[in-house]
């Protein structure tokens, strides 16, 4: 296939607090970049080196992010796949093939529909260049987000934990309560609010 290949992939899906971030990075297809891969296996170092490799390389890239009041309302995977969408959407160029890491697939903007293949990819941020390289962006991107957060509710650790439940986050969440910046419908943070 000739064209454009986007490669789109979400960060921080699984955190009780901040915004669930999705990137797409379009590439030739059988392009790559260098040392990218699945952002869960490289260090935070590597990470920031690769995105400015990633951000120089790439034909182009977007990101797109559903709030924390957007994931109670919809849920956290229609919120994944509304961010999806919405960083497809930021992309300056149509591409002709869309890789989605996972099952789920968003819905393409009205005017690609028909006219653009989309196909999901289970493992995908192991598998395809492109999805990798989103995976890097979204992790990156997410984390300056999360640490924007810290510095306004700083009891959490959010810039350390990224918002995930771990120990010392759900032991902050127990003493302090829950911050706007927590997503309500998880069960930990819905719990802490009905001991209150």
């Amino acid at each position: 296939m000739e064209g454009l290949l986007a490669g789109v992939d979400e960060a921080g899906r699984g955190a009780l607090a901040g915004p669930v971030v999705a990137a797409a990075v379009a590439l030739p297809v059988g392009g790559s970049v260098a040392g990218a891969r699945d952002s869960k296996q490289l260090t935070p170092r590597r990470r920031a080196l690769l995105e400015g490799r990633i951000r120089a390389q790439c034909l182009c890239w977007a990101v797109g992010l559903a709030t924390v009041e957007e994931i109670d309302r919809l849920n956290i995977l229609r919120a994944s796949l509304l961010a999806m969408r919405r960083a497809v959407s930021g992309l300056p160029r149509r591409v002709a093939l869309v890789r989605v890491d996972g099952p789920h697939l968003p819905e393409l903007p009205r005017a690609w529909r028909g006219r653009v293949q989309l196909e999901a990819v289970i493992g995908g941020d192991r598998q395809c260049p492109a999805i990798a390289a989103a995976s890097v962006l979204a992790k990156e991107w997410r984390d300056r987000a999360m640490r924007r957060l810290d510095r306004q509710w700083p009891g959490y650790r959010l810039a350390q934990n990224k918002g995930y439940g771990v120990p010392a986050h759900r032991l902050a969440l127990r003493r302090l309560g829950a911050s706007p910046a927590h997503r309500l419908s998880f069960r930990p943070v819905r719990a802490v609010r009905e001991e209150a």
